[in-house]
């Protein structure tokens, strides 16, 4: 096989890891202004849709940690790089049946190290830029959220507690149309660049650019249009776990936790830093809970959580070792990405029709008559 039919197999796997991305993550930018009904579901996911695709033109830096900061790009080839795709593929689509907000972000890491590990050994693999770019941000960013959001709430309940409710409800309502925009445009400038870099690292792998290049204007727009596509789709039950299972919000939350993630994120962008937008919205939404009562938050939750983002970079990490043994069984340059892309879409395919049946009886059930009354008639 032609190894640019193999590259354009990459793009493809990274262009719906993208898409996966948009829609796992949707819940970070409009589940609190949905909860506190600041925004109608639809239009919120519009406007985070919209401010995904004109964040990721912003800024180019988080594309340059991924494509060569974590892994060495001369020792990547494009079959590790659509294994790592497809273990980041795996996992967020796990946690999304279960509801769980893991992060994308470091799905799409843990995917690429753990097939990198597999195919190259621990010589290719960047263990100084893996702590100080990916774990030790991830472990810092949902604890300063959650600090800055509960001195937000503080000092918003301090403002207007003497104030009439109706008007401060409203007035916060308002102010999440600001801080939501400003978190949907921080989730481009930060989510959109990590498929930007691995594309990137894949035209690397496979002599189409240099490692010095800047990144090709069609991958960037490839990268945000499909992003911006999976944010519209909508993941709704993370959404709901997001916007209701953590907390009961309210618009001084919604508007607190948004500005403190729109903050840490834009920042973070800045300097090149690949977080989780998951991480830091969930940390925002608990510091705002907390800063309240520590009874308000619902802890197990949380801690489901925050099991979830402890096992994401191994689970997405085994899962890309994995792949890139049966691409290597199968053939690196030959039959492995096909087989794994056919088993990974008949899987789908599978999915979706075992779900569409499920709702097709649910629906048909809801229609039917009880059955006392059928029996009278």
């Amino acid at each position: 096989m032609h190894s640019d039919l193999v590259l354009w197999i990459v793009i493809g796997t990274a262009l719906a890891f993208d898409f996966t991305n948009g829609f796992h993550d949707t819940a970070n930018a409009v589940a609190p202004a949905i909860s506190t009904r600041a925004m109608p579901p639809r239009v919120a996911v519009g406007l985070a849709a919209t401010l995904n695709f004109v964040g990721a033109f912003l800024s180019l830096s988080v594309a340059a940690t991924i494509a060569t900061g974590i892994v060495n790009p001369d020792d990547v080839t494009t079959p590790i790089v659509f294994a790592g795709l497809i273990g980041a593929i795996a996992w967020n689509l796990t946690t999304w049946f279960f509801g769980l907000p893991s992060s994308s972000s470091h799905a799409l890491i843990g995917g690429v190290v753990g097939a990198t590990l597999a195919a190259d050994g621990t010589s290719a693999v960047q263990f100084s830029g893996l702590l100080d770019k990916v774990v030790i941000p991830a472990l810092v960013a949902p604890v300063l959220t959650l600090v800055v959001a509960g001195l937000a709430i503080l000092i918003a309940y301090r403002i207007v507690g003497r104030q009439s409710p109706g008007p401060v409800t409203r007035g916060f309502r308002l102010g999440q149309w600001v801080t939501g925009s400003l978190f949907s445009l921080a989730h481009g400038t930060n989510d959109a660049q990590k498929t930007m870099g691995i594309m990137f690292l894949a035209l690397v792998a496979n002599g189409n650019l240099q490692a010095s290049d800047d990144v090709p204007t069609w991958v960037v727009v490839s990268a945000a249009t499909a992003i911006a596509a999976g944010t519209y789709v909508g993941g709704w039950r993370i959404i709901r776990t997001m916007g209701m299972r953590i907390i009961k919000m309210d618009p001084p939350q919604g508007f607190a936790a948004q500005g403190a993630g729109a903050a840490v994120i834009l920042s973070a962008s800045h300097v090149g830093f690949p977080l989780s937008t998951t991480h830091v919205m969930s940390g925002a939404i608990m510091g705002a809970g907390a800063a309240k009562r520590l009874s308000a938050v619902r802890w197990g939750v949380a801690g489901n959580i925050v099991v979830a983002w402890v096992l994401t970079l191994p689970a997405a990490a085994a899962v890309g070792a994995l792949t890139y043994g049966v691409v290597y069984a199968f053939g690196e340059n030959g039959a492995g990405p096909v087989v794994v892309s056919a088993v990974l879409l008949a899987l789908l395919g599978a999915a979706f029709v075992r779900r569409a049946r499920a709702q097709a009886q649910a629906e048909r059930q809801a229609a039917e008559p009880p059955r006392d009354l059928a029996m009278e008639t």
